[in-house]
């Protein structure tokens, strides 16, 4: 399943110079499902809400197996394409909770609303990126710890 698009969902409303944004951009049947089940998938990603809320995002989608010419087993998504974008963006977060547990989570910083794939070999990545959110909140506390009133 795929990650990147994954990410690209859950990571389309980020913060712009302190305003919440969003970026979402996927061709689909019907914008305003597809931006309410990412705010279903954010919430769940964050823990504010279980991942039986999920359930409701997968309503009138199936699958079907076939056979590819090199005989392996294939499973075609048969939805809308808004419901085809959410089951395959639920599957790809699935597949990392089986996985890969604990590594997709939202950046440390409070005031960003990306999310991160953690792929660090010891799973300590807190921020989207360290060039942006991590070093702002390292530069806050080290000033917080140097300044003299």
């Amino acid at each position: 399943m795929s990650e990147e698009l994954l990410l690209t969902l859950l990571n389309s409303t980020p913060v712009i110079d302190g305003t919440p944004t969003d970026t979402l951009s996927l061709d689909v049947d019907d914008p305003a499902a597809l931006r309410a089940g990412r705010d279903v998938l954010q919430a769940v990603v964050r823990g504010d809400q279980p991942p039986s809320a999920l359930t409701a995002l997968l309503e009138g989608v199936s699958s079907r197996p076939s056979i590819t010419g090199d005989g392996r087993l294939t499973w075609t998504i048969q939805a809308t394409p808004t419901r085809t974008v959410l089951a395959e963006a639920i599957m790809a977060w699935d597949e990392l909770e089986r996985t890969r547990p604990g590594r997709l989570r939202a950046c440390a910083n409070d005031e960003c609303a990306l999310f991160l794939l953690d792929r660090s070999r010891s799973n300590t990545g807190r921020w989207c990126s360290m060039a942006a959110c991590g070093n702002r909140l390292k530069a806050r506390r080290h000033y917080g710890r140097t300044r003299h009133d």
